[in-house]
Formats: C-alpha cells, structure tokens, sequence
C-alpha cells in the first residue's frame, strides 16, 4: 500500500522483567495499519497477539511487563514515548479497545449507561443529556435491539451476545479512528459470532475505521479481514493479503495452521496436526524458534534466527520458505 499508515509498529519488542527473569516475550514486530483495512494477527494461544496489541495503549502488566525496544507511532508520535496523560487521550477516543472476554470487562457494579457516558465523559465536554444520546446512538449503532432498555441494565442481566455489543458500542462512543478487537467472538454460538462480525465490517464502512482484529480462528480471518500477519512464539513469521496468504502460504508454520482447519466438501476425514510443542519464550532455541517442528529445515535454521523479508507479495520469515 503506499498510502500513509495510521498507525505504525516498528521494531517492537516486549519482555517480562522480574526477580532474576528477564526475556522478551514479543520480539521485533513490524505492522502497519491503514485506513479503512481489517488487519488480522492470527496464531494459537500465547503467541503474543493480545499482548502486541494490550502494549500499543499501554495496558500491558506493567511491571513486570515492559517495552523493551521500538516505537509504536500513531498521528506523528511515538506512543511509547508520550507521558501517560497523553496516551491516556488517546487510549479510548483515538484507538479504542473491545477486550476478549465482556463478562469480565464489563464493571458488574454499573449499568450500562454509566459505563458508557463515563466513557464520553472521560473524553469530551458534554452534558447528561447529551452524553445519553450519544450512548443510545452507539448501543443502536452495534445492533443492540431496545437500547433504552439496555442503558439501564447491569451487565449480568446481559446475554453474551449482548454483553459483546455493549463492549463494541463502549468503544464506538468517542468515534475512534482504530478499533482493535480481541477475540471478539469468544463463547458466542456461531450465529451470534456472524453477526458480531458483520457488525464490525459495516461499522468498518460506515464510520471510516480501520480495525485490528486478533484472533485463531481462520475462518473468521477469511470472512472479514482484508490483510493478515501470522505470529508464533512472539514473532511475525509471515503477512500479507488474505487473499495471497490464503492462496499461496509460504512459511512451513503458516501451512501448518491452514492444514488444521476442516473444510467442506474435503475428501480427507482427518485433519493434519502440527507435530511437537511451541517452545517457552524463556528457552527459544538458538536459530529459528519453528525448526524443531518444521519439515523444510536446513542447516542455517539451526544456527541463524531468520529475519521478516520481503518475497513476492508476502513477507516472510523463513530460509526455506515454500514459493
């Protein structure tokens, strides 16, 4: 893409520093986000997805998590340089959050509209009134029917289908410019998970945002996201088009995921797994961190830790990669 991006990952490492431990457990993410796109970060659990993106508004576990290196730039500033007021009037109006699980987000000791105009409030200079229409707007705008009854309810009267559109309309209220989205459809029945997602992609379009989506599952990845970057053990191993990734994957891990996934109308009753055990971030192997599982090694994977280049339409991080 040659357009400016909105926001830009450089470089961005995150570690655990603790009693005698220390180690980055994100390592050297490169992204960028435009505008008007869905960029998907996918991978199985504990690759560093939630936490890329929990560290881009500074609400990674600080101590004992800290950035260790690189910068997160967002409208000409590096956000892991600002002061926490600054990234504070960011966090919420600019680059908003829907966290993965609404049963535990949600505040049970408020209602619905509190939560909400709280969050208006935190951010603009508005009265009750009007705080109160902007908060119905947003309950409506993220499908909720009878938003009016919704507004005065508390989040344990909510169903989780309802409880992940107040998360949504929680963070519509202040008409951000990125919305990043973890695992937005966790515990819902797949109906509900459709209609959450299409909701994401028609408020994509209407309001003229870009969204990150975080998720493992592809085929929510293939329904509604533009671009997507594939992490494993804290680091991006390939990104590019869904379409070009989908079609054509280069890296041994990214072919990995997709022989896992069932498919309609396949011949083959038994799905492929990926053979041994992710490595702990505190004891990577000395080359690459996917050698020990991969079926295309080379000498050099055991020795040299690949970096993310560019091959074809894709990047990726691999020195034997498929092509």
């Amino acid at each position: 893409m040659s357009q400016t991006p909105l926001l830009e990952l450089r470089d961005l490492s995150v570690g655990l520093k603790g009693d005698r431990v220390e180690y980055d457990i994100v390592r050297n993410i490169n992204l960028s986000i435009y505008q008007n796109e869905i960029l998907a970060i996918v991978g199985e659990s504990g690759c560093g997805k939630s936490l890329t993106a929990l560290s881009i508004l500074g609400l990674h576990a600080s101590p004992p998590l800290r950035i260790t290196s690189g910068s997160i730039t967002y409208d000409g500033r590096d956000l892991t340089k600002v002061s926490p007021e600054e990234l504070r009037k960011v966090r919420g109006a600019e680059i908003a959050m829907i966290f993965q699980d609404p049963m535990s987000a949600l505040d049970p000791m408020f209602t619905v509209g509190t939560l909400l105009t709280s969050a208006i409030r935190a951010h603009k200079k508005v009265t009750d009134s009007a705080a109160e229409k902007i908060a119905h707007e947003c309950l409506a705008d993220a499908g909720i029917e009878d938003p009016r009854r919704r507004f005065g309810e508390f989040p344990f009267q909510l169903s989780g289908g309802v409880s992940q559109r107040v998360m949504i309309a929680l963070a519509l209220v202040n008409n951000p410019k990125i919305l990043i989205a973890d695992e937005p459809t966790t515990a819902l029945d797949v109906t509900v998970q459709a209609q959450i997602l299409e909701r994401l992609k028609d408020l994509k379009n209407e309001r003229g945002m870009s969204i990150m989506l975080i998720t493992h599952n592809l085929g929510v990845v293939a329904s509604v996201a533009d671009r997507m970057a594939v992490m494993y053990t804290g680091e991006i191993v390939e990104i590019g088009s869904v379409q070009n990734v989908f079609s054509v994957p280069q890296h041994p891990y990214t072919t990995g995921l997709l022989g896992a996934v069932p498919r309609l109308g396949s011949n083959s009753v038994a799905l492929v797994p990926i053979i041994g055990r992710v490595p702990l971030p505190d004891n990577l192997p000395k080359g690459c961190t996917f050698a020990d599982r991969c079926g295309r090694v080379v000498p050099e994977c055991g020795v040299n830790r690949p970096e993310l280049v560019s091959r074809g339409a894709a990047e990726v991080r691999c020195f034997n990669p498929f092509r």
